[in-house]
């Protein structure tokens, strides 16, 4: 039987409710809802780690958080690095398939490869080897109508300001990125099944969709931002001037035009998507391709008084996720799935439609039983975490089955609770609720379960213990891959021209 293709399709920094297959009425993301009809919409998807690197480690690798090595951008935590055992373009590569990774991939060297034979790479503002030019930047110099560079609009990478593109449409990366895609598929061996991983520099900041999707959004009615009592804290005055703040109360005028850019650069996407899904469809391959689409983790765009990643709520760790099996694949197919999943499930799956062997250093469950509906064994729940980075207060674990959602704070020993049941945005903390009490303590529990293995002080078995003053969580799996990979990113950070990360 010929081996299915394989499109993995990731967008950066994409929250959950950000497609209408996944309830939202206010956006038009008609070909993500077409791919979701025809296949399964998983929807308590979750992220081990809310920020670029931690999460897409995660999904490369199959393994979880702990284990990469790579507990999120921040203290004590190094790049993503080389070194894994096994990926899931390597065991793609090995099995016969053409394997390409075209956008953002976060490696680190740039140009590392991580089990692809080829990347072409967006990579947003970022250098990180000596003399790397991007392959979207060499392109958009040597095709751009004026004297501008890729954001001389004067919105950086992560502000929470907004304003339409300011050079042609053409020259979006979101174009660049299917114009490439496209030509990998007209130029790949024709006599190999491929991956083809298409990984969006968007809709994470700048918020800065093309004039057309940005004026169709800043006219609409969008969901408003979500508070709660417990949001206040956020509300730090002389914190919110600035423009890349990662809290503080903004007007009602400025997020929506942020929501604006977010939901057009979303759009924009969603059209581009089109013309490759089109082109599977033309050249006869659409019908034996395997389609996942999701994102390393979602955006805040105010609520709560948060921008951006990093926090275990909701509008940061949620994500959408997206399973399209070939069509001889989907007999007895559910459409909706609620059971918790993560990105280091992706691995799996993808192996287990390909008819390949899990290597025994995956973390994840394939998801294709579910989708399947076979009487199968399921997790409870997802665990999450993120180390100190804009603030050190923020350090957190997480716990959540979609149904509910417990977090900690290892640097203050604070406590959240959200029933997300009946309270979906996390407006209504519990934790001091006595009628939660019950909840409350087995949900401590399952974490105190989670972390007692780590053997790092964070719980002496019975309770959690607060690590104010110490030093930053770290995993002992990060140095032992890199020894064994025989790389010193910190050798290698000295001798480079290395910029701190664009998160």
């Amino acid at each position: 039987m010929k081996s299915p293709n394989i499109l993995l399709i990731m967008t950066d920094q994409q929250r959950f409710d950000t497609l209408g297959c996944y309830g939202n009425d206010s956006i038009e993301t008609s070909n993500l809802d077409w791919i979701a009809s025809q296949g399964t919409v998983f929807h308590n998807a979750y992220t081990p780690s809310p920020s670029c690197v931690p999460a897409r480690a995660c999904l490369i690798s199959g393994m979880n958080q702990w284990n990469t090595g790579i507990l999120g951008m921040g203290a004590g935590q190094g790049p993503m690095g080389v070194g894994f055992k096994h990926t899931l373009p390597g065991e793609l590569s090995k099995g016969g398939y053409h394997t390409k990774g075209i956008g953002k991939m976060h490696f680190f060297p740039q140009r590392a490869l991580n089990g692809f034979h080829s990347t072409l790479l967006d990579e947003s503002g970022r250098v990180e080897d000596p003399d790397f030019v991007s392959d979207y930047r060499k392109w958009f110099n040597k095709n751009k109508t004026g004297d501008y560079d890729i954001i001389d609009h004067g919105v950086n990478w992560n502000s929470w300001q907004a304003r339409p593109y300011h050079a042609p449409e053409f020259l979006h990366p979101t174009n660049w990125t299917v114009n490439s895609s496209i030509e990998f598929l007209k130029e790949r061996d024709p006599s190999k099944p491929f991956f083809l991983k298409v990984s969006f520099a968007r809709p994470h900041s700048p918020y800065d969709a093309p004039d057309y999707y940005f004026n169709k959004y800043l006219s609409k009615d969008l969901p408003d931002k979500k508070l709660g009592a417990w949001s206040s804290i956020h509300d730090v005055p002389h914190e919110r001037h600035c423009p890349d703040a990662w809290q503080g109360v903004r007007s009602d005028e400025e997020i929506h035009r942020a929501r604006a850019g977010y939901y057009g650069s979303i759009d924009h996407i969603d059209q581009q998507l089109g013309r490759l899904f089109l082109h599977l469809r033309r050249n006869g391959e659409f019908d034996n391709t395997l389609i996942i689409f999701t994102s390393d983790h979602g955006d805040m765009l105010g609520d709560h008084n948060l921008w951006r990643k990093t926090y275990a709520y909701e509008g940061s760790a949620h994500i959408p996720f997206i399973v399209m099996l070939p069509k001889n694949m989907r007999g007895n197919m559910q459409r909706d799935v609620y059971e918790p999943v993560t990105l280091y499930d992706i691995m799996p799956t993808v192996l287990e439609v390909a008819g390949q062997s899990i290597p025994k250093t995956v973390d994840g469950l394939s998801v294709l039983p579910l989708i399947q509906d076979r009487d199968i064994k399921w997790r409870d729940y997802i665990h999450g975490e993120h180390c100190a980075c804009y603030s050190a207060e923020n350090e957190m674990q997480y716990l959540t089955d979609g149904k509910w959602k417990y977090i900690w704070y290892p640097r203050t020993g604070r406590e959240q609770l959200f029933n997300l049941m009946e309270d979906p945005y996390e407006c209504k903390d519990l934790v001091d609720d006595d009628s939660y009490k019950e909840e409350l303590l087995q949900w401590r529990l399952n974490l105190i379960r989670e972390l007692e293995p780590r053997d790092l002080g964070l719980t002496d078995g019975a309770e959690l213990v607060c690590q104010a003053g110490r030093g930053p969580i770290i995993s002992p799996n990060y140095k032992e891959r890199m020894e064994k990979a025989d790389f010193d990113w910190m050798e290698y950070k000295e001798a480079s021209r290395w910029q701190s990360n664009i998160l």
